[in-house]
């Protein structure tokens, strides 16, 4: 039976050499006062030289001692203990950094000695006669033009290709760098070759993949984890990437077994807007970017979505609705497979026609591509998900009869877990990732803020009804999933992404706002700067002070124009479209810098300032309800490092700035936090494994708008909340006449103002001192 603890919330930290161990625990108070119960760590072993996230670590697998070393965490886990709090870390099984080759021992073994390298199961490498290196582990780091000219030996005695040095094999000293060159057991080639020796993480040639399938693999991997759980210094893990390896299933059963039946297990897992989660995977459930998504959803105008559609087809020839979001997606993941993944479609196809020599390869390989392109989630050998391969096949097949005998082939590979099911997945979900969130997300404009990892933005906003049914839904199934709003992986942090979700509320101000623009600026490209323009109105100093942020008077500062520039650049190249990270046009990007200096300096800028001191109310209310939501609502909030205070941030590394910790908790989204926090720990069934939600029934004008749910357990509500949605235009009058029923035979009491209601509240008076009502049992 499960022992496991129930969080209240977890609170992540981004580690780093400048933020390590120690400065965490200086944090720990701030912590207790907020009432999280679980500091979560981002990973905390050794990483490679430079490392701003720790997702790129080298083994042997240790704790970085640039963040404290094991003494250190040591120290945090007392220091965490001593306060009530516990202790979650991020895992990274999936892949190792390999920017440095030489850095990294096993990645340098296995250059050095091929096969022979007893780190050669490690990797997934492909060594095959085709792979289009002879055989060799193809290293994609050459020019375009394929000129070794370059190459040198060292002083160390490694072959050197400018920056990137590689390990050279015994007995293959002599001669000229080529003809060394030509005897290791790699070939370097051309970066655009299409051509790689090992299986990355997504497309980051810097990352390579993993075996954890191999037992011992997944021992070296996980033999310094074992050691702190023998140790006691950490209550739960969090696994990062688990849809990259051979098979997730079978490496989290391992690793529960590993963690225990006491301690938490989480994963970063992606879902389709329509995916469940596997019920048998044995964890608590995702990091959470499913429940982000329909809290967003939530607060959409559905309304205003529709003149934004044609807004954006006014501005760039699309609509950005859903037709034109499956069409594109399907188009940039049949690209994108074909440009970015040639060496994975190759194994994979290798691995359908292993055992049937005479099945037509290229058939094979077109109806991967079309399988993958049409699956919709990451990867689909999840039991629940194998009749979404079999049904996507036969609608394939009606489309294309050609594919008939390929796809049937397809099927039959991968009705069990072998090589064709593994690569298949794998390929899938790499391949999605960079075709959606990578890509097809910077390239539309309807509405930025659906645009965020997990989303939905083909279908961006959520109906009532369809909120608390997957509430309830999730209730029962992961109670204890987390509940993300912010994290280091978001395009855009939860404050940004709620302003500019207020834009389906205001469409006409937001016509005559791009009108004034479009006429007073020079425009480079038009659907570049729509996208960057929402997100320029999401991160707009707000008017009037804004504790907790650099920014206050409705006035960009340089620092901020200078991070907008920044955001703009990459998020430019990820479109891929006017300019790229291989093949940069500086002239187009001077042009949107020159652009940007337009939008944020007068006389635009009081266009735009005027729009935000419009909406700035809305956007407050919005920002409250959401957070509320993410806190009381099913699950486990969990809070990203400096998101108890308004913030302000865009996609990495903006995302991953220090964070001022000595700012005040009277902030209204730190005072809110605090007493959402405050009530879960009063009543920790209401919000634990066995906890329930319940809508509550709403009459008036203002149903629609009108956001109330209980919280409690088995029969009994313990807790109400109730807060609002599309308050730009919520009449008052309508708010008046708008009754919550709240569950009868008890007194209902505001944990803020005291009031306590009977049977009913209207929404003005529930929300007239507070944007949320809190209430619990009187």
């Amino acid at each position: 039976m499960s022992t496991r603890p129930t969080p209240r919330a977890t609170y992540r930290f981004q580690l780093n050499a400048d933020f390590g161990f120690a400065d965490v625990a200086k944090t720990l108070d701030h912590l207790v006062e907020l009432g999280v119960s679980h500091v979560y760590l981002s990973p905390i072993g050794t990483a490679s030289a430079g490392s701003t996230h720790g997702y790129d670590w080298l083994p042997p697998p240790a704790v970085s001692d640039l963040l404290g070393g094991v003494d250190g965490l040591r120290a945090l886990r007392r220091a965490a203990t001593d306060r009530g709090l516990g202790l979650i870390i991020d895992i990274v099984p999936n892949h190792t950094g390999v920017a440095d080759a030489l850095a990294n021992p096993w990645f340098a073994d296995l250059l050095r000695h091929g096969v022979h390298s007893p780190y050669a199961s490690f990797f997934d490498i492909d060594l095959s006669d085709d792979n289009g290196a002879g055989g060799k582990i193809a290293l994609p780091v050459v020019a375009a033009d394929g000129d070794l000219s370059p190459l040198e030996i060292d002083e160390q005695g490694n072959l050197r290709y400018y920056d990137h040095a590689f390990p050279v094999a015994p007995g293959t000293e002599d001669g000229t760098p080529a003809e060394i060159h030509a005897r290791q057991h790699y070939k370097l080639v051309p970066w655009n070759s299409g051509l790689i020796g090992y299986r990355r993480f997504f497309t980051v040639n810097e990352l390579a993949g993993l075996r954890q399938e191999d037992p011992a693999v997944y021992d070296a991997t996980h033999e310094w984890l074992r050691e702190l759980l023998a140790e006691d210094l950490i209550d739960g893990v969090r696994v990062d990437h688990p849809d990259g390896l051979w098979d997730p299933q079978q490496y989290l059963h391992r690793l529960r077994s590993d963690v225990g039946d006491d301690r938490l297990l989480y994963i970063e897992k992606i879902l389709a807007p329509d995916e469940p989660l596997e019920p048998t995977l044995p964890v608590e459930g995702t990091t959470g970017y499913d429940q982000m998504r329909v809290i967003d959803a939530l607060f959409v105008a559905p309304s205003g979505v529709v003149q934004l559609t044609e807004l954006n087809e006014h501005l760039t020839g699309d609509t950005g609705d859903a037709q034109w979001m499956a069409s594109v997606e399907h188009q940039r993941k049949l690209t994108t497979l074909r440009e970015s993944f040639p060496t994975e479609l190759r194994r994979l196809v290798r691995a359908i026609t292993h055992s049937d020599p005479a099945a037509d390869a290229d058939a094979i390989a077109e109806a991967c591509a079309e399988l993958i392109a049409s699956l919709g989630v990451y990867r689909a050998d999840y039991p629940s998900l194998r009749p979404r391969l079999e049904i996507t096949a036969v609608r394939i097949a009606t489309e294309k009869p050609s594919l008939t005998r390929a796809l049937d082939t397809i099927v039959r590979a991968t009705r069990s877990p072998g090589a064709a099911t593994s690569r298949l997945a794998q390929t899938c979900g790499a391949v999605t990732a960079k075709s959606v969130e990578d890509s097809l997300f910077y390239r539309t404009a309807r509405l930025v803020s659906a645009q965020e990892v997990g989303g939905d933005p083909a279908n961006p906003s959520v109906s009532l009804n369809a909120f608390h049914d997957h509430n309830i839904d999730r209730s029962r199934r992961w109670p204890l999933a987390m509940t993300a709003t912010s994290t280091h992986d978001t395009k855009r942090g939860e404050d940004v992404r709620a302003r500019i979700a207020l834009l389906a509320q205001v469409p006409e101000r937001w016509s005559l706002l791009i009108e004034r623009v479009w006429l007073g600026t020079d425009i480079p490209d038009n659907l570049t700067c729509y996208f960057l323009l929402q997100n320029i109105f999401g991160v707009w100093p707000a008017v009037g002070p804004r504790p907790g942020a650099e920014l206050a008077d409705g006035v960009v500062t340089d620092e901020l124009r200078t991070r907008i520039v920044d955001y703009a650049r990459k998020a430019a190249r990820e479109a891929g479209l006017r300019t790229t990270w291989t093949e940069v046009d500086e002239d187009f990007e001077a042009a949107i810098e020159r652009w940007i200096t337009q939008v944020t300096t007068e006389p635009i800028a009081s266009a735009v300032g005027e729009l935000v001191a419009r909406t700035e109310s809305a956007w407050r209310q919005e920002s409250l309800a959401r957070k509320a939501i993410a806190l009381l609502g099913p699950g486990v909030p969990d809070i990203y490092q400096g998101t108890e205070w308004w913030e302000d941030s865009l996609v990495d590394p903006d995302n991953r700035r220090p964070v001022d910790f000595g700012q005040s908790l009277d902030h209204p989204k730190a005072e809110l936090v605090r007493t959402a926090l405050g009530v879960r720990a009063r009543y920790p069934d209401a919000f634990g494994a066995t906890s329930t939600y319940d809508r509550l029934p709403v009459d008036g004008p203002a149903s629609d708008r009108t956001v109330a749910f209980t919280r409690g357990s088995g029969e009994v509500a313990e807790v109400v909340v109730i807060t609002a949605r599309f308050t730009h235009s919520l009449d008052p009058d309508a708010a008046v006449d708008t009754v919550i029923g709240l569950p009868s035979g008890v007194h209902w009491r505001d944990v803020r103002t005291g009031a306590v209601y009977d049977e009913t509240v209207d929404l003005a008076t529930a929300r007239a001192d507070h944007s949320v009502a809190i209430l619990v049992r009187d």
